[in-house]
């Protein structure tokens, strides 16, 4: 049994050891993604949504790549399916409220 906990605990030290340099890059990631946005960070917010705007009235949009194209799509699918599972989340079914 005595060597069943050793060689468990150097199975874990080891897995550790090597996820490390991944877990590592994640935090780093984490830290610059995960944050709110700051006071300071209003005025860039405020042009990015301007720029949706003024792109929308004047038909920039029209003069995009195929590949900036997929790429908005892609990013707004994900807003939506992450809308919708904090609906979930929230109200604690798949379907309908508890009433």
């Amino acid at each position: 049994m005595a060597s069943l906990a050793t060689k468990g605990s150097g199975l874990v030290n080891r897995l550790l050891t090597q996820a490390r340099p991944q877990l590592d890059v994640f935090l780093k990631y984490a830290k610059v993604e995960l944050t709110p946005p700051t006071p300071a960070d209003i005025p860039a917010i405020r042009q990015g949504l301007g720029n949706i705007i003024k792109g929308a009235k004047t038909g920039a949009y029209k003069n995009l790549t195929v590949r900036e194209a997929w790429l908005n799509t892609l990013v707004t699918a994900e807003v939506i399916f992450w809308f919708y599972i904090g609906e979930c989340i929230g109200k604690r079914h798949i379907v309908g409220y508890n009433v």
